[in-house]
């Protein structure tokens, strides 16, 4: 049952507990500082780790798609609710109205489309290989 769980609810909720904590300021905070041989600085973000984050967690769930089982169905599902989760916070709550945030909110959308897709692309090649 717990296959069936987007994953992408991760990034949801700690984008929330941060912006509920610290607050949306805490993104822009500069975690590392990196000198590079160019002389440039290379800074990372608590944002920028949470889109990372949100990559490795769309790859994934692309690798779950790709399989199907009896939890695929509902994990599309609830995979759209945290879609919807998403774009409702973005357009009706303050914090949520960000560069960042609508970020997320498109891997999601991604999550999605691509889930559907993956998915059914592999169960019309697993009805054409049995017949």
């Amino acid at each position: 049952m717990f296959v069936a769980v987007p994953l992408m609810i991760i990034p949801f909720i700690l984008y929330n507990v941060v912006i509920l904590g610290p607050g949306v300021a805490a993104f822009s905070a500069t975690l590392v500082a990196v000198p590079m041989l160019s002389g440039a600085i290379w800074t990372v973000t608590l944002g920028d780790l949470l889109v990372v984050a949100a990559l490795i967690v769309l790859f994934v769930e692309m690798l779950k798609s790709t399989v199907s089982s009896r939890y695929s169905l509902l994990n599309h599902m609830l995979s759209m609710l945290v879609f919807i989760a998403f774009l409702v916070e973005f357009l009706l709550v303050r914090d949520g109205a960000t560069q960042l945030f609508f970020s997320l909110m498109i891997i999601a959308l991604i999550d999605v489309v691509a889930g559907f897709t993956i998915s059914n692309r592999t169960a019309a090649r697993d009805v054409s290989i049995g017949l």
